[in-house]
């Protein structure tokens, strides 16, 4: 069978973007390299991110994962494990540092990698949380996942040797769940499907502070990416999240430096953009390859991947998604 026009267009970008990083010799990012720090953004409630961070989103580039340790008077809670054992280990030693507790909680906000690899390292007391779809996507297809990651962030860093480890606590799809840490309960929400259809958000209500996983890749000029399409929920789901937050939140975003409540606007705006646009594409009977050329957006051309990103895979997304309409 003739393959898609869809699957032609995202195989086309996807390799382009191996390639392009073989040529220059270098993963994404990383993970050999990179120095996690942290961010103090209340009593006992930290964002970690690379080091470098703030430099590579200003310039539009792709910064390693970010997560966050939140501390309570009865032990700590993690947010994101890393994609492997070296980065796994900064954020255990930063936990050290600033909480001095023990580790209750790993939560990962999706099933990539880079944010639960790392859940192999953990105490064995410590209760890992995932969504549902999270856990069986991991259990499916981990196999496939090492070799996606082996292909953007390369041989030799830790990813060779991963092995699942199962979550404790499981959410629903639409589910809630607080964690007591005594002081502290901290929020865990499904609000919809965002980038994989098993993402969590991590909402600390005292300090007003949200952990957004790879819904929210970084502030602008950073975009989201459709992986598995669903445009429409996608953008409902960041206005749900939009609306939940009061106007002083901070949001720590899933590649990158803390950022402000009103810079989800940028990613909602996008997203809005696309739809009307690919939406009066398909009304004037324009094929994807048409759409694709019509939808350019340079508006939002900040990004370094937004070359791939947007006509390799979010115009195409939108696109399946608004003719099934």
């Amino acid at each position: 069978m003739q393959a898609s026009p869809l699957k032609r267009i995202l195989a086309v970008a996807a390799g382009a973007l191996i390639i392009s990083a073989a040529q220059a010799g270098e993963p994404i990012w990383d993970a050999n390299k990179v120095e996690m720090v942290s961010e103090k953004m209340a009593d006992g409630v930290y964002a970690l991110y690379d080091k470098k961070a703030g430099e590579i989103n200003a310039k539009g580039g792709a910064a390693a994962t970010s997560g966050g340790i939140i501390v309570g008077a009865r032990g700590a809670l993690m947010i994101d494990t890393m994609i492997n054992q070296r980065l796994h280990k900064q954020v255990q030693q930063l936990n050290k540092t600033l909480a001095g507790k023990p580790l209750l909680y790993a939560i990962n906000t999706s099933a990539h990698g880079d944010h639960s690899f790392g859940n192999m390292y953990l105490p064995a007391q410590t209760l890992v949380v995932q969504h549902a779809n999270t856990q069986a996507y991991i259990h499916q297809h981990l196999e496939k996942d090492k070799a996606f990651m082996l292909q953007y962030f390369g041989k030799g860093r830790g990813i060779e040797q991963i092995k699942a480890r199962a979550a404790d606590i499981l959410l629903p799809a639409g589910g809630k769940l607080e964690l007591d840490l005594g002081d502290k309960k901290v929020q865990v929400i499904d609000f919809g499907f965002a980038q994989t259809g098993g993402d969590l958000w991590v909402w600390e209500p005292g300090s007003k502070v949200m952990w957004a996983g790879n819904p929210v890749i970084a502030g602008k000029p950073a975009l989201p990416w459709l992986l598995d399409g669903h445009l429409l929920e996608t953008l409902e789901t960041l206005k749900k999240v939009y609306a939940f937050l009061p106007p002083e939140a901070r949001i720590v975003p899933g590649h990158g430096t803390p950022i402000g409540r009103e810079d989800m606007k940028w990613h909602i705006d996008y997203l809005q953009a696309i739809r009307d646009q690919v939406q009066a594409a398909i009304n004037e009977g324009l094929n994807l390859e048409q759409t694709v050329a019509r939808v350019k957006l340079p508006e939002f051309g900040g990004y370094a991947l937004f070359g791939w990103v947007h006509p390799g895979l979010n115009v195409p997304a939108a696109y399946k998604d608004l003719q099934k309409k």
